[in-house]
């Protein structure tokens, strides 16, 4: 069955849409070489000189595309909506007491603030509440935890939770016995266990907040479209403080909405999946998604790191549709606190990505996901090949100063070879390289002004101009610091070395110089032996290359002072880079903003004195992971050593294994009683 809107099938729009898309991106860019071979020396005859336009060329594709899509999310969105969008298919009549169908909302964690993801869970709960619906849903804390006292304060902040909203049977909690493919590994032994028992999930990262009326939209949509299997939402960034995390939520708000409405133009039912936010069709995904290991050796092998493009593509090689929603409003995440955790996440992503050189090619993959694989690819694999082009430019400009012009060629001539110059032309493809890459900037820029109410919720059009304007400045300086970033995680990645996928920093906290040396030293390095070599034996091609050089020199500055709270309080103070989620104070995300960790003794402490936490994590490991079989001269072992030596001389590979050994755990209890000296610990029962 072919989803159609208005009787209309979207497939055949969509052949158009992304053949014009192709056309627009590729032919302007075969353009451009020709005109930058003309402005060459050698007008391109030199292999040095071929190298560059291959490059550039590529690379200008890339922008084009980039533009192209913006401008398409613009003109969808002057319109007022596409007419294949997959909202168009929810009569806005519908009846609030329809039936929907069971739906699982699922959040994968690992060593999180605690009580961060428990109180955004209870946000999302109260709010599904509100909605009258929330008897057709259940809500799943998987946990991959391996910090012992994480482990033991998720429980007791779950229970917290389910005593406070009433929701023991409703919000469950369970720790996985090994962590094997992450959070895919981790959505996969959901599935196993209780997939059946549910026809939709909703997947959510740590940092997620969803309201209610959003998710229920969700399930309405996709209950009213039988062959669609993922529905994506568009998140809006929201909750950080820091200068760098505003600029970050500034951009996304001004400039995600318009981007997200361009993907959707040409991808419609071929889209991505990012991974959270997002509905997902449980019986194809169950049925045809599963990860295999990559074959071979070497960093590109093995588990698949990024995992939700690859289900993406295999749903939609099953038969069915992946779409994003990218009006769907109550979508929202938290964003990277400093450019440094930013980067981190982005070595991760570009080591998945890279992965998918492997799986582009294999068969029965949709030809649009063949290329989203590739985009992916090239999202990372740009920057070398940016940071290479800059470098043989560098080298053409200094062959060329060293050149002595030879105003009389080898034939025999009356009249000299005057030089060209082309400075015009190089001006003019500067100027429209730059057209390309800051005009979205601007078109969004109209959209926001065309909507009264979210002008004044972001401080007015002057306010909103200035934020744009420093907002440009900033992504100006940092695109040299990602470009060498993300240069060397593509070479340490093809050298075989395998990222760390830890727990994401989620918390506003602030980056120290020590920090920021040790992480953008080689970014300063090479920063000013590249700007002092080009000066002396090229000045010209200096000014041409200062905007690359400003933002490696400066690297540590702007990664220090961009992390700090103080100036992201500042800005929000004289009325810039607000968003209309600051500036009205939703209750939804209002609550979390105030979001702070008790100070109560550790986790695995806790667990082993107090009596109330004690029997909650015993109940939780008999339920969910049995009794270990551990030998009994081991456990007493154990036992002992915690019970001579005191609870935190154990390393935490023993903890660990105190938590999970229920017999263990419950002699150590009574022992510790028994001695009466457990008044040490100060605990006070908190369930």
């Amino acid at each position: 069955m072919d989803f159609s809107v208005h009787g209309k099938p979207w497939r055949k729009a969509a052949r158009r849409r992304r053949g014009g898309l192709i056309v627009l991106s590729f032919v302007p860019s075969l353009v451009v070489a020709r005109f930058l071979a003309e402005m060459l020396p050698e007008q391109g005859s030199t292999p040095l000189e071929m190298m560059i336009i291959a490059l550039f060329a590529i690379l200008f594709a890339w922008v084009s595309s980039g533009f192209w899509t913006s401008v398409a999310g613009f003109v969808t969105m002057i319109r007022g909506r596409d007419r294949y969008a997959i909202t168009t298919t929810l009569a806005e009549d519908q009846e609030d007491e329809a039936t929907l169908s069971k739906t699982a909302i699922i959040m994968p964690i690992a060593n999180e603030n605690v009580a961060r993801v428990f109180k955004g869970l209870e946000v999302i709960y109260r709010s599904l509440e509100s909605t009258g619906q929330l008897a057709y849903f259940d809500f799943f804390v998987l946990s991959d935890s391996n910090d012992p006292d994480k482990w033991v304060e998720e429980e007791v902040a779950w229970a917290q939770l389910c005593r406070r909203v009433n929701g023991f049977e409703r919000i469950h909690y369970r720790m996985r016995r090994s962590s094997i493919k992450r959070k895919s590994g981790n959505v996969a032994e959901f599935c196993r266990r209780w997939g059946s028992s549910y026809v939709h999930m909703v997947v959510l990262d740590a940092d997620s907040i969803m309201s209610g009326d959003s998710i229920v939209r969700l399930v309405r949509m996709i209950d009213e479209n039988p062959k669609v299997g993922i529905i994506q939402t568009a998140p809006i960034t929201v909750n950080r403080k820091s200068l760098f995390a505003r600029i970050r939520q500034f951009a996304n708000r001004v400039y995600g909405p318009m981007f997200a409405a361009g993907l959707n133009y040409w991808q419609l039912g071929e889209a991505q999946y990012w991974g959270h936010n997002a509905i997902i069709r449980m019986a194809p995904f169950m049925a045809h998604c599963g990860l295999p290991r990559l074959p071979g050796k070497g960093s590109l092998s093995g588990d698949i790191m990024s995992h939700d493009f690859v289900e993406a593509a295999l749903m939609r090689r099953a038969g069915w549709t992946v779409w994003l929603a990218y009006d769907l409003d109550g979508s929202y995440e938290e964003p990277a606190t400093t450019l440094l955790d930013d980067l981190k996440r982005d070595r991760r992503w570009c080591h998945g990505n890279l992965q998918h050189s492997k799986i582009m090619l294999a068969k029965g993959i949709h030809p649009v996901h063949r290329s989203l694989f590739f985009m992916g690819i090239l999202a990372y694999g740009s920057a070398p090949l940016w940071f290479i082009l800059l470098l043989l430019s560098s080298f053409e400009a200094v062959l060329q100063a060293a050149t002595p012009i030879e105003y009389f060629g080898v034939s025999p001539s009356l009249f000299p070879q005057w030089p060209v110059s082309y400075q015009l032309w190089s001006i003019s493809l500067f100027v429209f390289t730059m057209c390309l890459l800051f005009l979205p900037k601007i078109l969004a820029l109209v959209l926001s002004f065309s909507d009264p109410r979210c002008v004044l919720q972001c401080g007015g059009k002057a306010k909103m101009v200035l934020s744009v304007i420093l907002e440009s400045l900033s992504s100006m300086l940092l695109a040299p610091i990602r470009m060498v970033a993300h240069s060397r995680f593509v070479m340490v990645t093809l050298l075989g070395k395998r990222s760390q996928w830890g727990s994401q920093q989620r918390d506003d906290y602030q980056l120290g110089w020590r920090s920021a040396l040790a992480y953008h030293g080689v970014d300063t390095f090479i920063g000013i032996v590249w700007a002092v070599t080009i000066y002396l034996l090229a000045p010209g091609f200096f000014w041409w290359l200062l905007p690359v050089l400003v933002g490696l020199i400066l690297a540590m500055p702007i990664s220090f002072y961009s992390s700090r709270k103080t100036l992201g309080t500042t800005t929000r103070r004289w009325g810039l880079f607000i968003i209309p989620e600051e500036s009205t104070s939703a209750p939804l995300l209002s609550d979390l903003a105030t979001t702070q960790e008790d100070e109560v003794p550790s986790g695995f402490v806790r667990a082993v004195v107090d009596p109330f936490v004690n029997a909650l994590h015993l109940r939780l490991l008999k339920r969910d992971q049995g009794m270990a079989r551990r030998p009994w001269v081991e456990r007493e072992q154990l036992v002992r050593k915690a019970f001579d030596k005191g609870l935190d001389n154990l390393t935490n590979k023993e903890k660990h294994g105190l938590l999970s050994d229920a017999q263990a755990l419950a002699q150590l209890h009574l022992q510790i009683w028994e001695k009466d000296d457990h008044s040490q610990h100060e605990i006070q029962p908190t369930i």
